[in-house]
């Protein structure tokens, strides 16, 4: 299975990288996988470049096709004014734009890296409603991980009981086999079908002469 680690890191070297490693060895741990990491530092000119010219480069377009063909997914972010970096966003922002199913039924792990653990509601706020929209399957455990939390065994349970829920989720995934997707606005009834079900339902005075015969 194909395990695709994608980091918003900045910095050389990176506390979101140091997450996102240890999740990746942690799941790895749990079941073999084969990882690849896609780190946005290195794409962020041809990520700007995307949203100028409509097309991406030819390492962008690396990373897209890796993404589309992974197993499943770990991404991490550092937390920016509370919610995930305006690089992560428009990673997926390109993505989408080339390609909405890309990530459609993929299992993925959410974390982030930030300065203190005030922030950590980024995962549920932020991160978790951006992958619901993208109709990806999202573990149950997120992994937030601030500065003081190094080193910290909460930490590692945390990475644990995350690392496991997605190595369980690829591999059942991966037996079932791919699933057609499901675009959601597909299977909602027209609006004008409701009003003409309601115009041929019964009034009130009807259905009850109906249930006196």
């Amino acid at each position: 299975m194909k395990l695709v680690v994608i980091s918003a890191g900045l910095g050389v070297p990176s506390s979101t990288r140091l997450l996102a490693d240890r999740l990746a060895a942690t799941v790895h741990g749990h079941t073999p996988v084969d990882v690849r990491v896609v780190e946005l530092r290195d794409l962020a000119v041809e990520i700007a470049h995307t949203f100028t010219n409509g097309f991406p480069g030819p390492e962008l377009s690396t990373a897209f096709d890796t993404v589309r063909a992974a197993d499943g997914l770990i991404v991490v972010t550092p937390v920016f004014s509370a919610s995930y970096s305006g690089l992560f966003k428009s990673f997926f922002d390109a993505l989408g734009a080339g390609d909405d199913s890309a990530v459609t039924g993929k299992p993925v792990l959410i974390a982030a890296t930030g300065g203190t653990a005030r922030h950590s509601l980024v995962l549920d706020h932020a991160l978790r409603p951006l992958f619901a929209y993208l109709q990806a399957v999202v573990v149950p455990t997120g992994v937030y991980a601030a500065s003081e939390d190094w080193g910290a065994a909460g930490l590692e349970q945390r990475i644990q009981r995350a690392a496991g829920e997605l190595a369980a989720l690829m591999a059942g995934m991966s037996a079932q086999g791919p699933s057609p997707r499901r675009d959601s606005f597909e299977y909602v009834t027209p609006f004008e079908e409701r009003l003409a079900a309601l115009s041929r339902a019964p009034g009130p005075a009807e259905a009850r002469r109906a249930s006196e015969t």
